[in-house]
C-alpha cells in the first residue's frame, strides 16, 4: 500500500492524542504457531510497539492493525501528537507477512517459498495470543485499522466478539468482492509465474502499476498534472524496495478473507458484540465498498460514506470529516 498516503490515515486518528510515553519495537515469541490450515509457523514472532500508559484495570487499550505491506514503524512515523497517556494505551501490531513479524523474508526455518500460507484470521489469532499471553491484556477498548487493517478489525469482531468494546474499520471489507479478487489476482499472478528471485523482482514492476491504477479513482488520476513516465518510474522504484514473497503472502491472505466463514451472515447481528463504525469510500477501486455497505445495513451500526473521487485514499482526502466521526465514535474521554 502507498506509504506516503496511508501514513496520513493514522495521522488522522492518532494525532488526536498527545505523546507521553512510547516503546521501541518489541517482539512476542509465540513458538510454533498453529494456523487455521493446520500448518504451523515455526518460531513465530509478532512485532509491536506501544504508546501511552496502561491504566490499573487495563481498560484503555486500543489495538491498531497495519495495512497491506505496512509496518508499525510507518504508523509510528505518522504520529505527531499521538497519545494522552492518562487515557489510552495504543498497541501498534505488525501483521504476519509484513517483513517485521514472521514473514517469508525473515523466517530462519521456513524461508521464502517454504513459509506456510496464512490468512487474515491467522493474523488476528496471532495478535490475540500476543496480547493475552505476552502482554497479559484480556480486553480491548477498541480495535481499528485501515484497508487490510480494517479487514483484521472485522475479523477480530467475529473471532473474539467479547474481546473489544468498539471497532473501527476504515476502507476495509468483511469479504472480498469479485472485483477485489480480480485485482489481487492480477498482482499475484506475475509473482507466482516468476521462476526465481530475479524474475520476482521484475514482476514487481507490473505489480506496481496495477496497484497504482486502482489506488485512486479514474477521475482523480485523469486530473494529474505530473509527468506520466516520471510517475510510473517512481511507482516502480518504490515497489522495488518490497519483498515479492511477503507481498504475495499478504495478497493470498486477503483473497481468502471472509468473516462469514466464522459467523454465518444470518447470525452476524446476534453474534457481534462490539459497537462498530464502518467507513467506506463509494469510489474505492481497490477495496470495493459494497460488502461494507451491506454489513452496515445488516448491523444497523454507525457508518461514514466518503463520496469524493480519491478512491481508496478518500480517508486522507476527506480527513476532517473522518477525524470528527472517529473522535465522536471512540468517545476519546473515558469519563
Amino acid at each position: 500500500m502507498k506509504i506516503r498516503y496511508l501514513c496520513l490515515f493514522f495521522t488522522l486518528f492518532l494525532s488526536i492524542y498527545n505523546l507521553h510515553a512510547q516503546s521501541p519495537l518489541q517482539f512476542a515469541a509465540l513458538g510454533d504457531f498453529k494456523l487455521v490450515s493446520g500448518e504451523s509457523i515455526e518460531d513465530c514472532k509478532i512485532a509491536y510497539r506501544t504508546y501511552g500508559t496502561l491504566n490499573a484495570d487495563k481498560s484503555n487499550v486500543i489495538l491498531a492493525a497495519t495495512w497491506f505491506s505496512g509496518t508499525s514503524e510507518q504508523l509510528k512515523n505518522s504520529v505527531r501528537m499521538m497519545i494522552d497517556s492518562t487515557r489510552f494505551y495504543v498497541v501498534l501490531v505488525d501483521a504476519l507477512g509484513n517483513s517485521v513479524s514472521s514473514s517469508p523474508s525473515n523466517s530462519k526455518k521456513q524461508k521464502g517459498a517454504k513459509f506456510p500460507k496464512f490468512t487474515i484470521e491467522d493474523m488476528v489469532n496471532s495478535q490475540y495470543k500476543m496480547l493475552t499471553e505476552k502482554l497479559q491484556i484480556n480486553h480491548l477498548y477498541a480495535v481499528m485499522g485501515v484497508s487490510m487493517g480494517g479487514m483484521q478489525t472485522l475479523q477480530w469482531t467475529v473471532s473474539y466478539p467479547n474481546f473489544m468494546d468498539r471497532a473501527v474499520s476504515i476502507v476495509g471489507t468483511p469479504k472480498q468482492s469479485f472485483n477485489d479478487l480480480l485485482l489481487w489476482k492480477a498482482e499475484l499472478q506475475p509473482i507466482e509465474d516468476a521462476e526465481n528471485a530475479k524474475e520476482q523482482k521484475e514482476a514487481m514492476k507490473t505489480v506496481a502499476l496495477v496497484h497504482a491504477l486502482n489506488l485512486f479513482s479514474s477521475s482523480y488520476r485523469n486530473a494529474q498534472t505530473v509527468d506520466f513516465q516520471a510517475f510510473a518510474d517512481k511507482e516502480i522504484s518504490n515497489m522495488g524496495k518490497l519483498n515479492p514473497l511477503n507481498w504475495a503472502s499478504q495478497l493470498r491472505a486477503m483473497m481468502v478473507h471472509d468473516i462469514y466463514k466464522t459467523v454465518p451472515k444470518a447470525q452476524i447481528k446476534e453474534k457481534l458484540k462490539a459497537k462498530m463504525l464502518l467507513v467506506y469510500a463509494l469510489q474505492d477501486m481497490m477495496v470495493n465498498p459494497q460488502a461494507s455497505m451491506e454489513l452496515a445495513d445488516l448491523l444497523q451500526n454507525e457508518r461514514l460514506e466518503l463520496k469524493g473521487n480519491c478512491g481508496h485514499l478518500a480517508p486522507s482526502c476527506e480527513g476532517a470529516e473522518v477525524l470528527k466521526v472517529v473522535q465522536e465514535f471512540l468517545q476519546l474521554s473515558l469519563d
